[in-house]
């Protein structure tokens, strides 16, 4: 008895020791993992703020490169009326310079005139009896004289009216450059405004939806994912995709002002392979893809007159190459809200 009383004695002894280090070994465990998992959700909140500050900045670059298309497009159209107007104020010139010409000539007659009235006066003076015949010489020379200088009045209002006209012309150059500036200002603000809506609004409709992509300001679905080769006809998942973005843009559609002048451009690519079949070309078949979106969104009830389509064939990929990922990827539909 002893010997067993002994026995248990030395064992219960082991046990607390042994329960005291698995309890240190099971806290060391939980505090290594409490500690992983705030550095996860540390490191996972830092790359979400880094994703969406991202975005923006994609967002306001294409915003901006759109501001200066437009503001490029509406100068070029400041810059033919300016062109007109200079045409117009030429031809006003070259009038002017022809009147001024022939007020030259005239003076020149008005001069050789008095000359000659001159010589004869000072032949009169010569003469003790003026012959009846140099009374009326003198008489006609007057009134030549006169006459010119009636002529010269006149040439000089139509020269001074010409200096007007072409006063005013340069003012009204001026005049318009300013409100086509102010105009452009307004124009570009305002689309801007919008665009930037629909950006978003298609981001938030397009979010994890397989086969779309962003590429700046555009918005780029893959063929595949909405036609099948070869085809300008919709699969139904292709139509799932479209009803979405039609109802993204009827919503944005109501909030932008009837003065904006927008469109949705739909521009249809295809691969380099050549197509064999119903079209005769890849020209056709990426303008026959564009067209279809375009009727699709019609039937859906966007309004047809912010609707344009476009073919490129395969002459802007945006992956080089011959693989099956460069021809996946250069096969694509893209949408961009654009002025009209």
């Amino acid at each position: 008895m002893a010997r067993v009383r002994k026995r248990r004695t030395a064992t219960e002894d082991y046990w607390p020791g042994f329960v005291d280090a698995l309890a240190t070994m099971l806290l060391v465990v939980v505090f290594l993992l409490a500690l992983f998992i705030a550095a996860q959700f540390t490191l996972g909140r830092a790359l979400s703020s880094r994703d969406a500050a991202l975005n923006e900045v994609r967002s306001r670059l294409a915003a901006l490169a759109e501001m200066l298309a437009l503001e490029k497009a509406k100068g070029a159209e400041a810059q033919s009326q300016i062109t007109l107007l200079l045409a117009t104020l030429e031809e006003t010139q070259a009038a002017a310079d022809e009147q001024a010409g022939l007020l030259a000539v005239l003076q020149t007659q008005i001069d050789e005139g008095a000359a000659q009235l001159g010589l004869a006066g000072d032949a009169l003076k010569d003469q003790e009896e003026l012959t009846e015949e140099a009374r009326d010489e003198v008489a006609a020379l007057t009134r030549q004289l006169a006459a010119l200088n009636a002529q010269l009045a006149i040439l000089n209002q139509a020269l001074e009216a010409a200096e007007a006209k072409d006063t005013e012309q340069k003012v009204q150059i001026v005049n318009l450059g300013k409100r086509l500036n102010a105009a452009l200002a307004r124009q570009v603000s305002e689309l801007a405004k919008y665009k930037s809506e629909f950006f978003a609004k298609m981001l938030e409709v397009m979010a994890d939806r397989e086969g779309v992509r962003v590429e700046g300001d555009r918005f780029v679905f893959e063929s595949d994912v909405l036609f099948a080769s070869g085809s300008a006809d919709f699969n139904p998942a292709g139509e799932q995709q479209l009803i979405v973005i039609a109802n993204a843009i009827i919503e944005i559609a109501k909030d932008i002002p009837t003065k904006i002048e927008w469109v949705i451009r739909v521009d249809g690519h295809t691969d380099v392979v050549p197509i064999k079949g119903r079209y005769a070309n890849n020209w056709e078949l990426s303008t026959a893809r564009a067209l279809s979106v375009v009727q699709f969104f019609e039937s859906a009830g966007v309004p047809p007159k912010h609707l344009a389509a476009a073919g490129f064939g395969q002459y802007h990929p945006i992956k080089k190459g011959r693989s099956a990922e460069a021809l996946a990827a250069n096969r694509r539909i893209e949408l961009k809200m654009d002025a009209r």
